[in-house]
């Protein structure tokens, strides 16, 4: 094993599956001469060379299209986004052409196409640059949509997405690419959509995915100090997502809060929380709660963040709650 940051993890993924694949390329903005605007694509231009790592204009929606052209061709496009805040001027290419080809061709074409990037806030970066686009592109037919919360699943399940015949939405976070983990040596791969439990506990089920897991794993520990002891779930994939894990959690704690960055309408906790009740009701001890953001543009302001971002306390309340504890 090796510690390396989340961005490295990236970067050892993309480089390995190129070296593996000449069918695998990657494009975007600043990827190339600048090594990335995140540094995930460090040293890939002087390796592969500008045939295979180059960068484009500022047009998602033309670098996204041209993308899934070379897909439909047998080519294998890596695209990265700066920030999934600007796929939404692609979004004719990620939800229309990339998602629908293989079904309105009559399966003569698949797209094995990866969209990648941050998604959520970042800090004080304003409203239009700090969304969450997770539910969206799941709610698509066609696209897979992975949001991994270390450096060991990153790397591990971005191998599998570029490897995939179907187009994967592949989620990252500008807070997570610093964070540090523990990775093998060699190659391995982990299945999309599949769930792992991160931490056993008897008294609830905490569910999340992406960079919320450290609320999760904060909220876990202030609850273990009296006595609470939760299930720690890591979704890794919201499309498709494992739904027999999470319910095999609920069956044993009776109990499920889910904690999840993005707005509490038409979200993955939605879904969630629906399949929860659709399939495990009479186990309820008590009502599944969710923990998202509040219904409001993320403002730039330090304070308003704090407040409108999930955290740990609020997740705490939340268990404190279905536990029927003050």
């Amino acid at each position: 094993m090796k510690e390396i940051q989340f961005r490295d993890a990236i970067r050892d993924a993309m480089s390995e599956e190129m070296r593996r694949d000449k069918n695998v390329f990657l494009m975007g903005e600043e990827v190339a001469e600048y090594n990335g605007a995140y540094k995930a694509s460090q040293g890939m231009l002087d390796e592969f060379g500008p045939e295979r790592v180059f960068d484009t204009p500022i047009s998602e929606l033309g670098f996204s299209g041209l993308g899934v052209g070379a897909a439909m061709n047998g080519l294998r496009p890596i695209i990265e986004f700066m920030t999934f805040n600007f796929s939404l001027v692609a979004m004719d290419q990620l939800v229309n052409s990339s998602a629908k080809m293989l079904a309105m061709s009559g399966g003569q074409y698949s797209v094995p196409i990866v969209f990648r990037g941050p998604t959520g806030n970042a800090g004080q970066l304003g409203a239009t640059h700090s969304s969450n686009f997770e539910n969206w592109f799941a709610n698509t037919p066609g696209l897979k949509v992975v949001v991994p919360s270390n450096p060991y699943d990153a790397k591990g399940l971005l191998k599998a997405s570029i490897r995939d015949d179907n187009p994967v939405i592949f989620m990252e976070s500008e807070l997570m690419y610093a964070d540090k983990g523990e990775v093998p040596e060699g190659e391995y791969l982990l299945p999309l959509g599949v769930a792992e439990i991160k931490r056993k506990g008897d008294d609830v089920t905490l569910v999340s995915f992406g960079k919320m897991m450290k609320v999760a794993f904060e909220a876990a520990d202030e609850l273990a100090k009296d006595g609470i002891k939760a299930e720690v779930i890591d979704l890794r994939t919201v499309k498709p997502i494992d739904y027999k894990t999470v319910l095999e959690s609920v069956r044993k704690t009776n109990r499920c809060v889910i904690v999840e960055e993005a707005n509490p309408v038409a979200s993955i906790s939605t879904d969630l929380a629906f399949n929860i009740q659709r399939h495990a009701f009479d186990y309820l001890d008590a009502p599944v709660l969710r923990v998202n953001s509040m219904d409001i543009p993320l403002s730039y302001a330090p304070s308003y963040i704090e407040a409108t971002l999930p955290n740990a306390k609020r997740t705490i309340e939340a268990v404190k709650s279905v536990t029927y504890q003050k």
